[in-house]
């Protein structure tokens, strides 16, 4: 929903807020429902109310617990039945500045303040460690923004006496616990109201009367950016930024202006703006962000525009180069196509309104954000949240080489009348294995993100990952693949739980990127071979259909399932006999765990 973009109007939201969420609800759009419990230092009512909206528009439909006012650390440590029956998906702690329990003073030795410190820091990870042993689930922490006043003035910030200083130092262990414990992240206030202003944040009317943490038209904008953590973990980020060039990347037509007329480098303000601008795009590229071109040029008048001497980006930086004359929406559905992801997955940047417009009406469910002056491109899009980091791994370092490899296999597949002779010149090599740890974060990341081939769309945490990795109970298989282009990393997850003789297959995923490379056999073959290993007679396969998996429903069938049962939404139950089950890879070379350095 446009209203609830970035940079939105807090003002409108609140005074709509109730026709946004019934507009929100009436959509008809499937959200994953997630229960989200939210441990409150102050007031939280509102809070809750906006972030509602902002994640319903994110597709993800919550149910909240909150807990009474200031009565965080009680929920956390002593919960009652309505809580642990509750039993939260992911736990939102809001504490702020105010809920610092002792400052210190200016008569306190150096000894005594690191006493204190220790002291409150050791509350929280008391709280932290409870609510991981009780739930298993991720936890969101607000850092603290710094106190409204400073009374030491300017050293309030060096003096170890200092409030300034004590809140740095605190929010310095929260990120060190954070570093060195997954499922857990900051919900960042610092920046939030150091950005939105911190007298105003900080009025200190709306904590004396309504035990607000923040001034009320702040609240819009707090739970937006907690909404962005939530998202991110549920896997809702978007993958690929599709980008216009003219005026966009740099400043002019090229086509009229010529590569030397085109604004970018360091000679002006402006083209100075255009330089930062590639530059903070060329920075997502690293996080593993996607990178497209989608404009309305001469192919070559774009090449040479990226090739500028002055610019932060190259062609080579872009996985799929569309300059031409035909409708940017159609380009995009043409890119999401040959990427093997959904239009959705899409963030398009353009500085014409005219055509961001098309496109946000023409492509559901893509993020169009305002691009209304250069200066304000990065933060627009930064602060849009489109791709909000929460896990990264060694696989998203490596996502933007791993497409163009796959460019480059689409390339090769023209030349071989048999595609079986262009899937054995691939030379690919496979590890099919039980979960190991260094894998375990990118194998809890996929069930995350993968939609399109993922047969029952189940998501796990962190926590409930560990959980199913250590326990007897289930058969798990990861899948890493790669080929004479290159490593495509761990693509397919398989977990089933042993239930007698009978495996029931509660998740089967592949990234999209290997489709039609019978990756899929390979993972099913290995299946079979420790299902026989196990004693098991039958695999059970479940079909749960979601918008975006319907081309996973066959599957079963491909493989040679019979099916049981079909319901009237579409849910099927297909059954294996191992016994009589015959290898279906003969393209992929399999190794196991001890080939993988």
């Amino acid at each position: 929903m446009k209203e609830l973009e970035y940079p939105f109007d807090s003002e409108y939201i609140i005074k709509k807020k109730k026709s946004i969420k019934r507009s929100l609800l009436a959509d008809g759009s499937k959200r994953l429902k997630k229960k989200v419990a939210v441990f409150g230092g102050s007031t939280t009512n509102a809070i809750v109310d906006y972030l509602e909206l902002f994640l319903l528009d994110q597709g993800i439909e919550p149910e909240f617990y909150q807990s009474e006012y200031a009565q965080y650390w009680q929920d956390a440590m002593f919960p009652g039945e309505e809580l642990l029956s509750f039993s939260p998906d992911i736990v939102f702690i809001h504490t702020t500045s105010r809920n610092i329990t002792a400052f210190p003073t200016t008569s306190d030795t150096k000894e005594t303040v690191d006493k204190l410190l220790d002291a409150e820091y050791s509350k929280y990870v008391q709280m932290w460690q409870k609510i991981r042993e009780t739930y298993h689930c991720p936890i969101i922490q607000n850092n603290f923004e710094m106190p409204y006043y400073r009374l030491m003035g300017n050293k309030d910030c060096s003096d170890y006496r200092g409030r300034l200083n004590f809140a740095s130092r605190l929010n310095d262990r929260f990120y060190s616990y954070a570093d060195e414990n997954e499922g857990f992240y900051i919900n960042d206030i610092n920046f939030i109201s150091a950005s939105y202003g911190l007298r105003r944040w900080s009025d200190p009317s709306y904590w004396n009367m309504y035990k607000y943490a923040m001034c009320f038209e702040a609240i819009p904008e707090f739970s937006f950016n907690l909404s962005n953590i939530i998202k991110s973990v549920f896997g809702k980020n978007k993958k690929v930024l599709a980008l216009d060039l003219d005026n966009t990347l740099w400043g002019g037509v090229v086509g009229d202006d010529g590569v030397d007329g085109i604004q970018i480098g360091q000679e002006t303000g402006v083209s100075q703006s255009y330089y930062e601008f590639q530059s903070y795009v060329s920075s997502l590229r690293s996080l593993g962000v996607v990178l497209t071109v989608c404009s309305k040029n001469e192919h070559e008048n774009a090449i040479d525009g990226l090739n500028h001497p002055e610019g932060a980006l190259r062609p080579d930086d872009f996985i799929i180069i569309k300059a031409n004359w035909e409708n940017k929406d159609r380009n995009i559905i043409e890119t999401a196509a040959e990427l093997n992801v959904l239009p959705d997955s899409i963030v398009f940047a353009d500085d014409n309104p005219a055509e961001r417009e098309i496109v946000r009406a023409q492509i559901p469910g893509i993020a169009v954000p305002e691009m209304d002056s250069v200066e304000n491109y990065i933060i627009n899009l930064d602060r849009g949240g489109y791709f909000e980091v929460t896990s990264f791994s060694a696989d998203d370092l490596k996502r933007n080489e791993m497409y163009k490899a796959n460019a480059e296999r689409a390339a090769a597949v023209a030349s071989f009348a048999d595609y079986n002779e262009y899937l054995l010149s691939l030379d690919m090599n496979a590890v099919i294995d039980d979960f190991i740890p260094v894998y375990l974060q990118r194998i809890t990341q996929l069930t995350n993100k993968s939609n399109q081939f993922n047969v029952t769309t189940k998501r796990y945490t962190t926590a409930e990952m560990e959980a199913v990795a250590q326990s007897d109970e289930y058969i798990r298989l990861y899948g890493k693949l790669a080929d004479k282009f290159g490593d495509n990393g761990v693509v397919s997850v398989v977990i089933g739980h042993k239930n007698g003789d009978v495996l029931d297959m509660e998740l089967w995923l592949m990234s999209c990127r290997v489709l039609k490379r019978d990756m899929e056999f390979a993972m099913l073959d290995r299946l079979v071979e420790r299902c026989r290993e196990q004693g098991i007679s039958k695999i059970k396969g479940y079909y749960y259909p979601t918008a975006k998996n319907k081309m996973v429903k066959d599957l079963y069938g491909k493989f040679g399932f019979e099916k049981l049962s079909e319901d009237e939404d579409g849910n099927s139950v297909w059954e294996l006999s191992v016994s009589d089950y015959e290898i279906r890879n003969k393209v992929i070379k399999v190794g196991d765990n001890s080939s993988v350095k």
